[in-house]
């Protein structure tokens, strides 16, 4: 199996794209270090590194929106995943389905 390269930023950080399985409209981005790589593997649920935090976060924890795995791609570098998910509830932290929910305007 293809592994992430985490050691491609000084952080140790790849970008993971997580995507409604269903619809297949990106629900959000987020980063992932090595460990919550292994613990979304291991759970079959995502979980993230949260860069202001400075701490791992089980996406759903609080909320209960939690995104159950389907499948994970990861791009021709290895240090971007697409994640596809069965969501159980809005994806952004303000409610919304996804984070991509703003257009921008003039």
């Amino acid at each position: 199996m293809i592994q992430p390269d985490f050691s491609k930023n000084s952080a140790g950080l790849i970008t993971a794209v997580v995507i409604d399985a269903a619809s297949k409209d990106v629900l959000m981005v987020a980063y992932m270090n090595e460990t919550s790589f292994q613990k979304t593997l291991a759970s079959g649920e995502t979980w993230f590194w949260s860069r202001s935090r400075k701490q791992l976060w089980h996406k759903g924890e609080t909320s209960g929106n939690t995104q159950q795995i389907v499948n994970v791609k990861i791009d021709c570098d290895a240090d971007t995943l697409l994640i596809s998910v069965n969501p159980a509830g809005p994806a952004c932290h303000t409610g919304h389905r996804s984070c991509f929910y703003r257009e921008l305007t003039d």
